[in-house]
């Protein structure tokens, strides 16, 4: 089999057209969107168990490479919430090497589902999966944040497993920060109130000449900056006992990350390699779901293949300077689209932003609060999850139902691993039992001229295959005296378990003297009985287009 990947970045394709009106929006776009990613850069990282630093460097350069090499115009890489629960698992149980060769491992993975064009697969993996893991991912890093909102005092690191969690947080609870959990409800209602009291209004650039600037509202400014510039002066001035980025992490490097290789032994690459996989499955999952919300906004239509090559090349780049898994950003991709955003540029506008933000704003996030961190992933972990369909499962069948909430159980109580494969595999089981039911073997009458004692007449229907083997149980237990006649003009599909049952058949048949007349056969199922020669067996004067021809053959037996 011969697989041909063309790579061809949407940067590539875009810049025959491209002129200085598009790039003034770009850059403007590109600026707006690393106001947004700054904090949640920091957040993410932190919430994963990491220093704020290696966020930062994800999102300058991942979101860099990403972009470069991006299969959609106007994706936003970088670290996303939904890796949170994982990638706190893996440095909790193999630590930051551990995670930087996951991240490596699910890098190569990516990359070769983008080689082998294999992006249109993840189209088929089930919405109840998606919706299930997403919603239980958001209640997980609500539950990581609990302890920086509240501002508790916990020795050693919080334990990743749900109960142990839990038994944690609730003897933690008295020692609750009145402070603290006054700057996290704070932060949290500015981002609420900002996001739906302030209405954007832009002056295009072609009317200024300049970068689009806004015009009687300061909503391009995302709530989290403002709650979090708020929060961190309100700390400052106050004195307030309040965690800070400086006081657990002595504050962020200033400067650009160094180059390092991660260690390996290949005890640790078999222990992470579900784990990896997870992370390249859920990566997969978050930006090809991105990128056709971003399509659906700009009217195109991505790469999903030149997607995925990106995301395994920028996760497979980051391991080196100590970064943490990095994917495409429905909310960063959104606010690039919002702002004017219509080329890859924009998006390495904003990596090449947040670099200068580094370079010369770094020593001032050691003042940044945690609670007020907190309060930005309690938003972004509320805005995650699909909560209306909680509410809408009554309207759905019990296999969707059961699909859905088994995942999300699984997801917060046990693992996400196990919760997505749990999920996968009863989506598989369901559609095979309504596949398999949907094949039938009914028996039928020929056309009236027709001699027809001694002859059993059968109209297959859907799919032979190892689901619904059973179709042949009553021609088998009933043998006529003359012949036995299968249409096939509905069955669209045979596999190699349908092919051995048909074999059977024809060999119990062959023994009792009693010929098989086949008609109506379709493409695949010809091709299949073909190459396994059941049709040359059968004989090519008991195969036929259609029912005449039975007809005459009838006629001569």
């Amino acid at each position: 089999m011969k697989f041909t990947t063309r790579f061809n970045p949407k940067l590539y394709e875009l810049m025959s057209g491209y002129n200085r009106e598009r790039l003034i929006k770009d850059v403007g776009a590109g600026l707006t969107v690393s106001v947004v990613a700054l904090p949640l850069a920091m957040a993410f990282a932190i919430a994963s168990g990491l220093k704020p630093e290696a966020g930062l460097f994800t999102a300058i350069i991942a979101g860099f490479l990403i972009s470069l090499f991006s299969g959609s115009r106007v994706q936003i890489g970088g670290p996303a919430g939904a890796f949170i629960v994982i990638v706190y698992g893996i440095v909790a149980q193999y630590g930051v090497g551990g995670l930087l060769l996951a991240t490596f491992m699910s890098g190569v993975m990516l990359w070769l589902m983008g080689f082998l064009r294999m992006g249109v697969l993840i189209k088929f993996i089930p919405v109840a999966v998606i919706i299930g893991f997403t919603n239980g991912i958001a209640v997980l890093i609500g539950l990581s944040q609990i302890k920086d909102f509240l501002g508790l005092r916990i020795e050693g690191k919080v334990p990743a497993e749900f109960f142990a969690l839990m038994q944690t947080l609730w003897q933690a609870l008295p020692t609750w920060n009145g402070a603290a959990l006054a700057v996290a409800l704070l932060s949290l209602g500015i981002i609420v109130g900002w996001q739906q009291t302030m209405k954007r209004k832009i002056t295009l650039p072609e009317e200024t000449g300049m970068l689009p600037r806004v015009s009687g509202s300061l909503a391009l400014i995302p709530g989290s900056i403002v709650a979090l510039v708020v929060a961190t002066l309100l700390v400052a001035l106050l004195g307030l006992n309040v965690e800070t980025i400086g006081s657990r992490f002595g504050g962020i490097p200033q400067g650009l990350p160094e180059f390092t290789v991660p260690d390996y032994s290949w005890a640790m690459v078999k222990g992470l390699f579900l784990p990896a996989m997870t992370l390249a499955v859920l990566g997969a999952i978050e930006s090809l779901l991105c990128a056709r919300v971003a399509d659906s906004m700009i009217r195109d239509k991505h790469d999903s293949n030149q997607e995925l090559l990106a995301q395994g090349f920028a996760n497979m780049v980051m391991p080196f300077f100590g970064g943490m898994p990095a994917t495409g950003t429905i909310a960063r991709t959104v606010t690039n689209i919002k702002n004017g955003g219509s080329s890859p540029v924009a998006g390495m506008v904003h990596a090449l932003a947040l670099l200068m933000v580094v370079l010369v704003a770094a020593p001032l996030a050691q003042y940044i609060p945690l609670p007020a961190l907190s309060a930005i992933l309690m938003f972004v972990a509320w805005n995650m999850g699909e909560w209306r369909e909680f509410a809408r499962l009554r309207t759905f069948r019990l296999p969707y139902r059961l699909i859905l909430l088994s995942v999300f159980v699984l997801t917060v109580v046990v693992d996400l691993t196990v919760a997505v494969e749990v999920g996968i595999f009863f989506a598989c089981f369901i559609f095979i039992y309504r596949i398999s039911s949907l094949s039938t073997a009914e028996k039928t009458q020929l056309p009236a001229n027709t001699h027809q004692d001694g002859v059993a007449t059968y109209k297959l229907t859907g799919a032979i295959f190892f689901g619904a083997v059973k179709l042949i149980d009553d021609m088998l237990a009933n043998v006529p005296e003359k012949a036995l006649v299968l249409d096939f003009s509905s069955v669209i599909y045979v596999d190699s378990s349908g092919e051995e049952s048909l074999e059977e058949l024809l060999e119990i048949y062959q023994e009792k003297g009693v010929p098989i007349l086949v008609y109506g056969l379709r493409q695949q199922p010809t091709d299949l009985l073909t190459r396994t020669q059941w049709l040359q067996r059968l004989g090519a004067n008991n195969v036929f287009a259609d029912v005449h021809g039975v007809q005459k053959r009838l006629d001569v037996l």
